[in-house]
C-alpha cells in the first residue's frame, strides 16, 4: 500500500516538473525553483529505495537501551542519496558548460539558444538523469 502511495506521489512530482518546464519555455526564466523541488523529491525517493534495499540488521543495544549504529546507517543513507542527486545535477550542469564551451570552440561564439535557455537545458537534463537514476537504482 505504501509503495502505491509513493508511486502516485512521484507521478504528481513528474507532472509538476513537466508543468514547470512548460512555464520556463513560455516565460523564459524560472529562478531555479523547479530544480530545487526536483532535488528534494528525488532525494526522498532515492532515500526510500536505499532504506528498502538494505538488509535487516539485528539491533544491538547499549547500556542505555539505545540501538547502536542506527544513526550511522541513516546518515550513510542520507549522504549516499544526497551524493547521487547532487552528482546528477552537477553532471547536467557540467554537460551544459561543456556544450557551451565546445560550441564556442568550434564556431567562436555560443548560440543564442544555448545561452538564453540555460535554466531549461539544465533542469530538463537533470530531470531526465534523476528519473533514470531513481527508476533503475537498486
Amino acid at each position: 500500500m505504501e509503495s502505491a502511495n509513493i508511486c502516485s506521489l512521484f507521478y504528481y512530482v513528474r507532472l509538476y516538473i513537466f508543468l514547470q518546464i512548460t512555464c520556463i519555455l513560455t516565460m523564459g526564466h524560472a529562478d531555479w525553483k523547479p530544480l530545487q523541488f526536483l532535488c528534494f523529491a528525488y532525494f526522498y525517493r532515492v532515500l526510500e529505495k536505499l532504506k528498502s534495499t538494505e538488509p535487516v540488521i539485528t539491533p544491538v543495544y547499549n547500556e542505555y537501551g539505545e540501538v547502536e549504529g542506527r544513526g550511522i546507517h541513516m546518515a550513510k543513507r542520507v549522504l549516499r542519496s544526497l551524493g547521487l542527486v547532487l552528482g546528477s545535477i552537477f553532471a547536467a550542469s557540467l554537460g551544459y558548460t561543456g556544450l557551451a564551451n565546445f560550441s564556442q570552440f568550434l564556431g567562436h561564439y555560443i548560440p543564442s539558444v544555448v545561452y538564453n535557455f540555460q535554466e531549461l537545458i539544465v533542469t530538463t537534463a537533470s530531470s531526465v538523469l534523476l528519473c533514470i537514476l531513481a527508476t533503475y537504482y537498486r
